[in-house]
């Protein structure tokens, strides 16, 4: 995690608060030392920015890691909704992946 490039961020969210990217930068920086505060930056992109289709594999996954599988489900299957209404094939493709992959640790 990079305190600088964190506080940058934190910059941009301040300076542009309507760009989703800048919410999901942070969210993407925390993810792997501090999965409480990235969740709560998915969090409001889920809110604030809902079609924003990025958010959708990381957040679904991270769900996954903290044992949400209920709410991992429900994020996996509305981006490949949002993925396909937006016509991003490449992402389809990733979040069925992702998922088919989630859904096969249920069945170990």
């Amino acid at each position: 995690m990079n305190q600088e490039r964190i506080q940058q961020l934190l910059q941009f969210v301040q300076q542009e608060p309507g760009e989703p990217f800048n919410v999901y930068a942070l969210g993407m920086e925390y993810l792997s030392e501090n999965p409480g505060q990235a969740q709560h930056y998915f969090e409001r992109l889920l809110t604030e920015h809902p079609q924003y289709l990025p958010t959708y594999y990381h957040a679904a996954q991270l769900y996954a890691d903290l044992g949400n599988r209920p709410k991992a489900a429900e994020l996996y299957d509305f981006g490949l909704l949002l993925a396909r209404q937006q016509g991003n094939e490449k992402t389809y493709d990733e979040l069925n992946r992702a998922l088919r992959a989630f859904r096969d640790e249920e069945d170990l």
